[in-house]
């Protein structure tokens, strides 16, 4: 499989792909209120669009916040998952965020199901588990 991912804005050409991407892991998957998936952050975050052999299959962004950098909204259509998507997204993400944290620190929130697969790309658990958009996660931080 030949994986590729673009980078994007909120309105752009890949942006109808990134949104039926969220939709549909986050709301139908997940069943996330719709209002708490799309944010008031998305016309200043720079967003990633994976395509697998062509096809639209995962999305993610990154922003800046008063913590640091914060990467977010990872989402990879079911049938598409374990080729490496995810890994693929994470690591370009990560790219463009070294470059500008000047040390700052880089963080997720992560669904606790998904740690092991954070762990494996840097990232380690910090603090308690809590709730976000009624599932369990955790605070990671990158450790590279």
């Amino acid at each position: 499989m030949n994986i590729e991912v673009q980078k994007a804005a909120f309105g752009d050409e890949f942006w109808p792909h990134i949104k039926e991407i969220r939709f549909t892991v986050f709301v139908e998957e997940q069943k996330v209120d719709e209002v708490e998936e799309y944010d008031e952050f998305e016309s200043e975050c720079p967003h990633f669009l994976a395509f697998a052999d062509g096809i639209p299959a995962g999305t993610a962004r990154w922003r800046k916040t008063e913590k640091g950098f914060k990467l977010e909204r990872f989402a990879v259509l079911q049938p598409f998952r374990k080729f490496g998507i995810g890994s693929a997204l994470v690591k370009i993400v990560l790219t463009e965020v070294l470059l500008l944290s000047s040390g700052k620190p880089i963080y997720l929130h992560a669904q606790v199901q998904a740690i092991p697969f954070y762990q494996k790309l840097g990232f380690e658990p910090i603090g308690d588990k809590f709730i976000e958009a009624d599932i369990d996660h955790r605070a990671m931080k990158w450790c590279g």
